[in-house]
């Protein structure tokens, strides 16, 4: 198999440098961070993981807890029931606590009531009365209120009263005492209250009736002093005695303006002054004048009619002229007597001569419309000052009423607070002559018969919960404090990469002291179906295809954070799925420090990887096939060398992965474990990817971190994750695979046996 030739492998056309194809972008190439979070499948898993720890610490504090229980010694409780108030519908109500209550805004304070009834004052009574009369019984205040409550029941007027002991006939005989002392106390601050009261009402008496004697004196001088009968009343008279007075002047200024617009029409008509027509209209009225002026006009109608037929100086015109000038002083002394005046003169004479009817009419209307005028005027000023002081009178009433009133309410009051006095004194009277009503019983206390506590099986029930939770508690604090990966789902939450497959745990696989397991292959012949493990390789499989459908993988490296993870079998078990399904794959040794696939699949390590890269030998002189298919071929490690880390960097080796692709349809590195070591770092980068395995229950979170932080930084492709050694716990899918493939071999050991018989 070893080739004699020294010659290079030949590289095609002649570059050295080719670099293998890059994954697509959707391919990670580093882990994500991503928060652990817990959900019911995992808390299952830690508690299948831990169920040594869970029960050990769940038996403890159960124990514990029920011990403690069980030892507890039992306590008893009994209480009673007071009615502290009367309920409504009462006959015997107390008329002076509704009364002064309702008027005062005083309610009963429940709360400070409780806080008296629990006070020293009250209790060391009824105390040392018990200590008197049941001398064995070791009571005082503390222990006493320290087991005892008093409550309301809801908004009720009922309280409920409460003690507990380890003593039974104790706790009947102390509520006996309780009951009967906070009765008794009842009865005494009822009569102490009655008493108060009456004290204070006959103290606040005379004070009241001062006062009200004081206020109706001044209410009665000043209804005297201000001639006051019935304020309201006299107030409305008022008020409507100045609306009337203040109408009668508006008809007034009515009536005047009318007469002044009369008086300077008739003015402009007539053209004459008043005092000349009050002249016009004396003599007009006047008959003997009248008469004296009308032969006046005779004399001169006839001296123009003689002057018409005679000369001047004719003697019937003289006799004329003679009889007028004696006619004259007669017509000036009864104008005087007329007018009551000497001073007449010719205008006047002429004036009084006889008027024309309507002038003469419209010379008296002038003459009233001057009269009718001065008297609306003189009225309207004695109207309006009437008004001002009805006015004025008005205000000062109102003030006036306003006092009488104020004084008038402080009387009421004072009536009021003197009448509810006195009658709240009647009726305290009557209250301190008759049994005034004290608390009520109306539920006695019991002797209790059945302890409250302890309640035994709620305490063991308690017991359990308690128990469980520090358990469970235990439990995700062990798991906390663990920093390995017990699933594909831890492994995946801690690193952020796909999980590419998850092989099932092998029983028959057994760890070698510094190696890892040795799974032995499956047979070929076999029905694939029959084998979960072998089922879990080729969904590996399919997995790695389905990466990168369109460029398909042709070299990956397969290695793992710290050894003993289960590399070596993952890449055989892959090379063998691979080559079942009829592709031409190799599987590489590449680790050269402590090689393993020649133990696994029995093969001779002579000539290997180290010795195509250190020597000048053929490849595929040294490249041995699988005795289970002819698809699947082996290149072993070969020698150790002292250097792997520089051989597996050459050009020589960059050379040979290029040549393996083109020979076969996947070549697969088996590479040395990631920390620590460069060996595979360098390979990593002249492959498609590398597979990272990690095996459940024994991998190092944080060193499985640091490692693909590493390759984060080398640009090295990681395809995923491989969770190595799973089982039906940690696995659901391997559950459900293990539960098909058992009745498929069922039926076929069923089958061969009916074959067998048959035969």
């Amino acid at each position: 198999m070893v080739s004699s030739s020294n010659s290079q492998p030949s590289m095609p056309n002649g570059n050295d440098n080719l670099q293998p194809p890059k994954l697509p972008p959707n391919v990670p190439s580093f882990p994500q961070s991503k928060e652990e979070t817990l959900n019911l499948h995992q808390l299952l898993s830690i508690a299948r993981r831990r169920w040594l720890l869970l029960a050990t610490v769940t038996l403890a504090v159960s124990s514990l807890v029920g011990a403690r229980v069980l030892r507890e010694p039992p306590r008893y409780q009994s209480s009673f029931r007071l009615l502290i108030e009367p309920i409504a519908g009462d006959e015997r109500f107390d008329q002076f606590s509704q009364r002064l209550a309702g008027q005062l805004g005083v309610r009963l304070d429940y709360d400070t009531q409780i806080q008296v009834l629990l006070s020293p004052v009250q209790l060391n009574p009824i105390i040392q009365k018990i200590r008197t009369e049941n001398p064995g019984i070791d009571l005082d205040y503390g222990s006493l209120v320290s087991n005892l409550s008093v409550t309301r029941i809801e908004s009720t007027k009922i309280l409920e009263i409460n003690y507990a002991d380890s003593d039974n006939e104790k706790v009947k005989l102390v509520l006996d005492h309780l009951s009967a002392g906070f009765i008794q106390y009842s009865k005494n601050e009822q009569k102490t209250g009655n008493q108060k009261g009456l004290t204070f009402v006959e103290e606040q008496l005379p004070t009241l009736q001062k006062r009200v004697d004081v206020l109706q004196a001044a209410v009665q001088k000043f209804r005297q002093q201000h001639n006051l009968m019935d304020p309201e009343i006299q107030g409305q008279k008022i008020s409507e005695r100045l609306l009337a007075l203040r109408q009668d002047r508006q008809t007034t200024q009515a009536q005047l303006s009318e007469a002044e617009s009369l008086h300077a029409t008739l003015e402009q008509q007539l053209q004459l002054e008043l005092d000349k027509a009050m002249t016009v209209a004396a003599l007009s009225e006047a008959p003997r004048y009248q008469a004296l002026l009308n032969e006046l006009q005779k004399l001169e109608t006839e001296i123009a009619l003689e002057s018409a037929r005679f000369t001047g100086n004719s003697p019937n015109i003289e006799a004329l002229r003679a009889r007028k000038e004696n006619l004259l002083p007669l017509l000036r002394e009864e104008a005087s007597a007329v007018l009551g005046t000497s001073n007449v003169n010719a205008e006047t004479e002429e004036m009084g001569a006889s008027p024309n009817p309507i002038r003469l009419q419209l010379t008296q209307k002038l003459i009233e419309a001057t009269n009718q005028k001065q008297i609306l005027a003189v009225r309207d000023s004695a109207l309006a000052l009437a008004e001002q002081q009805t006015g004025r009178k008005l205000k000062e009433f109102a003030a006036l009423a306003r006092q009488y009133t104020d004084l008038q309410r402080q009387l009421e009051v004072a009536t009021e607070s003197l009448n509810r006095f006195l009658t709240v004194q009647e009726d305290l009277q009557i209250e301190a002559a008759q049994r005034t009503m004290s608390w009520e019983l109306i539920s006695a206390p019991n002797k209790p018969y059945f302890p409250i506590s302890p309640n035994i099986p709620r305490g063991l029930l308690i017991a359990a919960v308690a128990g469980a939770l520090a358990g469970v508690g235990a439990a995700l604090l062990a798991e906390k404090l663990d920093v390995r990966l017990h699933s594909a789902d831890n492994i995946k939450e801690s690193t952020g990469l796909p999980i590419l497959g998850t092989i099932p745990l092998r029983k028959d696989v057994k760890e070698r002291r510094g190696s890892e397991p040795a799974a032995p292959l499956l047979p070929m012949t076999r029905r694939y179906r029959a084998s979960p493990f072998l089922e879990a390789f080729r969904s590996l499989h399919a997995n790695l295809s389905f990466i990168s459908p369109d460029r398909p993988l042709k070299a990956i490296a397969i290695s793992s954070s710290i050894p003993l993870e289960g590399k070596s079998t993952t890449s055989v078990h892959l090379a063998q799925a691979v080559a079942a399904m009829g592709q031409k794959v190799l599987l590489v040794d590449a680790d050269l420090r402590r090689p393993q696939i020649h133990a696994m699949l029995d093969l001779p390590n002579v000539w290997g990887l180290s010795h195509v890269i250190s020597m000048d030998i053929e490849v595929d002189d040294i490249v041995q096939r699988s005795p289970a298919d002819d698809n699947f071929h082996v290149l072993t490690a070969g020698q150790i060398p002292p250097d792997p880390t520089r051989l597996l960097s050459s050009q020589k080796m960059r050379n040979l992965i290029v040549k393996l692709r083109e020979s076969y349809d996947l070549v697969i590195f088996d590479t040395p474990p990631l920390l620590g070591l460069a060996d595979g770092k360098f390979l990593s980068a002249h492959v498609d990817g590398m597979l990272i395995v990690a095996r459940v229950g024994r991998t190092d979170r944080t060193l499985l971190k640091q490692v693909l932080e590493g390759l984060k930084v080398s640009q090295c492709s990681v395809l995923g994750i491989v969770a190595n050694g799973t089982n039906e716990f940690s696995s659901t899918s391997y559950s459900y695979y293990h539960r098909y493939f058992s009745s498929e071999d069922d039926e076929q050991s069923a089958y061969e046996a009916s074959v067998k018989q048959s035969r």
